[in-house]
């Protein structure tokens, strides 16, 4: 009986391993020379996600292409799931993005101290994440608060 049930787990780990899902992607354009940017894609992939780097010297027809307005803007730009992500956005809210047919992207306008990436001694800004919806206005997804 044993022999039986662990090759019938043996047969079963394939299908298993076929059904797992795969890490979400997330594809980012940035400077190619941005320190910043590259923390950011380490806490994106510390956090489960895939990501695909796209070293770019112009961003701004990337922006533009994706529909990022310029009030939000910020110095990296990825896109999860056909929806932009702009700036040091925690990954938190872009697996919250995903879920949320609402919103055509999110962002972290600048680079606020403290955000992912933007991590420098133990002094924490606070900002806002902030979705677009297809309508063109504005929300707040999370506000993170300040620290010392």
């Amino acid at each position: 009986m044993k022999r039986r049930a662990l090759l019938l787990s043996a047969a079963l780990l394939p299908v298993a391993a076929a059904t797992a899902s795969k890490p979400p992607v997330v594809e980012v354009w940035k400077s190619p020379n941005c320190g910043c940017c590259k923390e950011w894609i380490k806490h994106l992939q510390a956090n489960g996600f895939t990501v695909k780097d796209h070293p770019e010297a112009n961003m701004t027809p990337i922006k533009e292409k994706l529909g990022v307005p310029y009030r939000l803007g910020s110095c990296h730009t990825g896109v999860f799931k056909g929806k932009f992500v702009e700036g040091h956005v925690p990954a938190a809210q872009v697996v919250e993005l995903g879920k949320r047919k609402d919103l055509v992207g999110i962002a972290v306008p600048g680079m606020p101290l403290g955000s992912p990436g933007m991590e420098v001694g133990t002094t924490r800004h606070a900002y806002k994440v902030i979705g677009l919806r297809s309508d063109g206005k504005e929300v707040i997804v999370a506000s993170i608060s300040a620290s010392k």
